[in-house]
C-alpha cells in the first residue's frame, strides 16, 4: 500500500463515484451483452462506454464502439435466448469495479459464469476485462 509516514490511510474508494460505477456494471450485462436489438445495444454502448474503450476477452482485445458492438452482437447471436444475471452486488475500488455473473436460459442454472472488471473514466467504462470461469457441468 502506498502510504506516507504519519498519514492515516483513507478508505479504498474515497473520491470514487461508487454508485456510478455500480450502475455501469449492472447496466452493462443486460443492455450490452444481453441485448438482442442492435439499435438498443448500440445506444447503450454509446452511453456507457468511452469512445476509445478497450474490451479484453479470451478471444482477444477490441478497441472502440464499433469493435465492442460487433463482438457483443456476434456473441449474442450464438445464444440469443440466454440471459445474464449478476451473482451478488458490484464491488468498487477507486475508479474500478467488478461484478460476477452467470449466463444461460432464463430461469435455469447458468451454463457459464464469469467476472467483469471495469476501469471507469469520466462516468463511463474505459476498459472491460472479462474473466470466464471453467465451464459448468
Amino acid at each position: 500500500m502506498n502510504q506516507h509516514a504519519g498519514q492515516k490511510s483513507a478508505p479504498p474508494s474515497v473520491g470514487a463515484d461508487v454508485s456510478g460505477i455500480q450502475m455501469l456494471l449492472n447496466r452493462n450485462l443486460p443492455e450490452v451483452f444481453g441485448e438482442g436489438d442492435p439499435a438498443r445495444r448500440r445506444a447503450a454502448i454509446q452511453e456507457l462506454y468511452t469512445e476509445d474503450c478497450v474490451l479484453c476477452v479470451p478471444p482477444g482485445t477490441f478497441v472502440g464502439h464499433d469493435a465492442l458492438d460487433k463482438f457483443a452482437g456476434d456473441l449474442r447471436a450464438t445464444h440469443p435466448h440466454y440471459v445474464y444475471a449478476p451473482h451478488g452486488a458490484p464491488q468498487v475500488l477507486h475508479n474500478a469495479g467488478r461484478l460476477a455473473w452467470g449466463s444461460g436460459p432464463k430461469g435455469e442454472r447458468p451454463v457459464y459464469t464469469g467476472v467483469d472488471f471495469i476501469i471507469a473514466r469520466d462516468g463511463r467504462i474505459a476498459a472491460l476485462f472479462v474473466f470466464l470461469d471453467s465451464p459448468l457441468t
